[in-house]
């Protein structure tokens, strides 16, 4: 990871997304840290949308359709669970600037969600931030088994239909391998970022 940078703590939106536009990203110590650092590493994940892969198994899981699938209904809901302490990973990232700012752009439209129901019960989703053709993917989180994953299955479906051309997943990790997720260097990601952020802005939405 790239040395830590401009300490601060609440986020203005324009700030956040002239961030995103120069391939820089906040992220906290702890949830209950009040500060924000800007990460900026030397090798960038990301997800080619043309080469994405779905496992076996998952393919299988999807055939069942056991959840309801939803964009942009519970951003709270899936910030929260994206939030939660999980007993196998260190203390979450996502304090309350970070979760304030994202908030902010959910309302003015660059930050979507992907949420998988059981019922009236939200049991996984993720979020991300949208600027030009590019998705920010920044955190996902399951309460029942695979609900991420189809949720990242139904994003990367949307992200091809709309226009977008880059699924940024920040680093890379052993889950996100088994989809196609490779690490590059930083220059060609902002290359890539670059090429996103020209042309007309694909649209997440559903209207």
């Amino acid at each position: 990871m790239a040395r830590p940078f401009a300490p601060g703590y609440a986020i203005p939106p324009d700030l956040l997304l002239r961030a995103y536009a120069t391939g820089v990203f906040p992220m906290a110590e702890r949830a209950d840290d009040p500060e924000v650092f800007w990460v900026r590493p030397e090798t960038r994940g990301i997800i080619p949308l043309d080469r994405f892969h779905v496992p076996r198994s998952l393919a299988k899981a999807l055939r069942r359709n056991p959840f309801r699938i939803a964009f942009d209904t519970d951003f709270e809901g899936v910030i929260a669970g994206c939030a939660e302490e999980r007993r196998d990973s260190r203390d979450t990232w996502i304090n309350d600037p970070i979760r304030d700012a994202y908030a902010l752009l959910f309302e003015n439209g660059h930050c979507h969600t992907v949420e998988a129901w059981a019922g009236a019960e939200l049991v996984g989703g993720l979020y991300g931030v949208t600027l030009g053709r590019a998705f920010f993917g920044e955190s996902m989180f399951s309460r029942r088994t695979d609900a991420s994953k189809i949720c990242l299955v139904h994003l990367v479906e949307r992200l091809r239909e709309r226009g977008f051309v880059l699924l940024d997943t920040q680093f890379t990790t052993p889950h996100l391998k088994q989809f196609g997720a490779v690490d590059i260097p930083r220059a060609r990601y902002e290359q890539l970022l670059q090429e996103a952020l020209q042309g007309a802005e694909a649209d997440f939405t559903d209207g």
